[in-house]
């Protein structure tokens, strides 16, 4: 049986769609597939939007068609079956500020779970996470891999702005908020890092199918990296593992 279905949305763009489900194997699919098209250079593709369990294939209408482009990604796909698709697997080290004004929520978090605000830290800057992929505002990442430990769920009542660079936790995800806006999320540290910058290339840090491992900080290292990033004299900490 194929391993992903192809439908329509609108006029100008298409859906690959996989098993629906959020797994690592899935993921892997997605991304296999995102490489395979973006080496491809397939006339009329704008943009590759990959989720969590399918990719969104924007195109140009007055350049190509459902169904030819349909048939295209059919094509390659078959011609590419069980080969191994190299993506580049890429660990980026986020610094986050826990606790205090920057994370107003860690001690209900703590509380919910019968912890100290240590102890939910220390379980969260455990794990090395997968970001499954981007969305809600520019650059938010959802993370999969959180200690189940820790899950939390949402504020009952959303914020109406939660600060650029929050970290929170909804569920059994945490996800770090690129920009202000209102949310609902747990709020438990910042980091000092722009995530989201329209003026630099690309504006987004971080992609989906990175690695992330958060690395605690105190106030004084928040401030000093945040200087570093106003002058955009920061070198990010990232290293290439596959």
């Amino acid at each position: 049986m194929k391993a992903f279905q192809i439908s329509p949305c609108g006029d100008s763009a298409l859906s690959i769609e996989f098993r629906n489900e959020i797994s690592e194997e899935v993921h892997e699919q997605v991304a296999s597939m995102t490489t395979l098209l973006e080496s491809a250079g397939l006339t009329g593709v704008r943009e590759l939007i990959p989720t969590y369990r399918a990719i969104m294939v924007c195109y140009d209408p007055f350049a190509t068609d459902f169904e030819l482009l349909a048939s295209k990604i059919e094509r390659l796909a078959h011609r590419a079956h069980k080969t191994a698709l190299a993506h580049e697997i890429r660990r980026v080290t986020i610094p986050v500020c826990y606790g205090g004004d920057f994370g107003p929520d860690l001690q209900n978090v703590a509380h919910f779970h019968g912890m100290t605000p240590e102890e939910v830290i220390e379980l969260h800057a455990a794990p090395t996470y997968l970001i499954y992929m981007l969305g809600f505002t520019p650059g938010f990442s959802y993370l999969g891999g959180m200690d189940r430990r820790i899950a939390t769920p949402r504020l009952d009542n959303p914020r109406t702005l939660i600060p650029g660079g929050s970290v929170g936790i909804a569920g059994a995800q945490t996800g770090i908020y690129p920009i202000d806006s209102p949310g609902g999320w747990q709020l438990i540290g910042r980091t000092p890092l722009d995530l989201y910058r329209p003026d630099r290339e690309p504006p987004v840090l971080l992609r989906a199918g990175y690695r992330i491992t958060f690395r605690p900080i105190d106030h004084a290292e928040y401030d000093c990296i945040r200087a570093q990033v106003e002058r955009d004299a920061y070198t990010l900490e990232e290293e290439v593992i596959g």
